[in-house]
């Protein structure tokens, strides 16, 4: 059984994606069999730690996921494996709600997975002792094996961290130091970091991540760390059904965000599954009786995805000879009448669902949802609920007459209304399903 690490950190900006994808990079250079993982809902960061890894890079939602649907995922994820890598999110304790539902530590409790503190050292030296030592007593049952000082300006600032460390007398192995680069940022925007898909030298910025980690980091000791997971034996269920029998799904810059739980399931229930990209003015297949378009950023492409006619008449089509169509976030501002970009411009979507959304005055959506059907449909009988999440800019001009495809709530249970529309066999929200509740 492969043995697993969590690689996190006291806050988010620290660093732990480059220093994961590094290291898998690395470790996988030295025909280690590695595989990737990412804490909670997260579709960026695993871009780059699939493609440090050369394999799909699996989440792991100790909220969102059923108990069976998440050791499903630890025992796909340690077959054929050596090691586990998994990047937590945000800083270690954080979640969400009044118990931090979802948090890195939540995760590690639920495995038993070491974890692996990255702690950035800009704008301290010694004192990092004390966060080290904060972290490592705040909850019992969460074990801090390692420590990896990041962006060190010296060898002597590395040093006075160092010393500091070993003053604690804590039992946590200092594993490496890795200097400040500016050759290891990454571009950003609103939805978090520049998708791995879109940054031409990917490959290069892997191998110099690589590079870092090898001249910085005892890897012989971390692999050491590792654990394996502890999980159960539940028989792991399809996180919602397969659309259709021929399902068709987007996938582009503009639809980049799917999890690889679900396009699993619905392989393993027998669908065929084919990928269309909007963006290059394709159409879903024409023999599909679904189509899946997933959430992404619609709003960086929006003028070019109104001009796609082959696409926009594709999606009309497909709904004219009644195939499902489901849209998630961006996908659902795709499917609704009119989505206004960041400069105030108006671009026709396909006019399938009664919505208009604008990005001239963005505002944050963020957080855990459950999610409940509220008539029977391709997702499942009325009242089936869901788990997943909700992250996007957009603001709701409009979303007119039509039945609501949810009820929705967030992670403490409080109502948050209607969410989504339904017409016919078109329907959408701006909550990514992660799995059945």
């Amino acid at each position: 059984m492969a043995g697993g690490l969590i690689i996190a950190a006291p806050q988010s900006g620290t660093g732990k994606t480059v220093i994961a994808a590094g290291l898998l990079r690395l470790l996988r250079r030295r025909g280690i069999r590695v595989a990737a993982a990412k804490a909670g809902p997260d579709y960026i960061d695993a871009g780059f730690l699939a493609a440090a890894s050369g394999a799909p890079c699996r989440n792991l939602d100790p909220w969102a996921m059923r108990a069976a649907t998440l050791s499903g995922e630890l025992r796909a994820l340690g077959d054929g494996a050596e090691l586990v890598l998994c990047e937590g999110v945000m800083g270690l304790f954080d979640g969400a709600g009044s118990a931090a539902r979802g948090s890195t530590a939540e995760l590690a409790l639920a495995t038993g997975w070491p974890v692996i503190l990255v702690a950035d050292l800009q704008r301290q030296a010694a004192s990092v002792a004390a966060l080290v030592e904060g972290f490592a007593r705040h909850r019992a049952g969460v074990s801090i094996a390692g420590v990896i000082f990041n962006r060190v300006a010296s060898p002597r600032h590395a040093a006075l961290a160092a010393e500091a460390l070993q003053r604690s007398a804590l039992d946590i192995k200092l594993l490496g130091a890795v200097p400040r680069a500016e050759a290891l940022g990454l571009p950003s925007r609103h939805l978090g970091l520049v998708p791995a898909g879109e940054i031409a030298e990917i490959g290069a910025f892997l191998d110099r991540a690589a590079a870092a980690i090898e001249a910085a980091i005892d890897t012989a000791a971390l692999v050491a760390l590792a654990r394996p997971a502890r999980r159960g034996n539940a028989a792991r269920g399809a996180p919602f059904p397969p659309l259709g029998a021929r399902i068709a799904i987007a996938r582009d810059a503009a639809f980049a965000f799917t999890y690889e739980t679900v396009l699993e399931a619905w392989r393993a229930a027998g669908a065929a599954l084919s990928v269309f990209s909007p963006l290059a003015d394709e159409a879903p297949a024409p023999a599909c009786d679904a189509v899946f378009l997933p959430g992404g950023y619609p709003e960086l492409f929006a003028g070019q995805l109104a001009g796609n006619r082959r696409f926009v008449d594709g999606l009309r089509d497909a709904a004219r000879r009644g195939a499902t169509l489901y849209g998630e976030c961006g996908g659902y501002m795709v499917m609704g009448r009119e989505l206004v970009d960041a400069a105030g411009t108006a671009h026709a979507m396909a006019g399938l669902l009664p919505l208009a959304t604008s990005f001239a005055a963005r505002k944050l959506h963020l957080g855990y949802r459950e999610a409940r059907l509220g008539a029977a449909g391709p997702l499942g009988a009325a009242g089936q609920a869901f788990r997943g999440h909700e992250f996007h800019y957009a603001t709701v001009t409009a979303e007119g007459e039509g039945a609501p495809l949810f009820a929705v709530a967030d992670v403490e249970g409080a109502a948050l209304g209607a969410a989504g529309r339904v017409a016919g066999k078109v329907m959408g929200s701006f909550v990514h399903l992660v799995d059945r509740a």
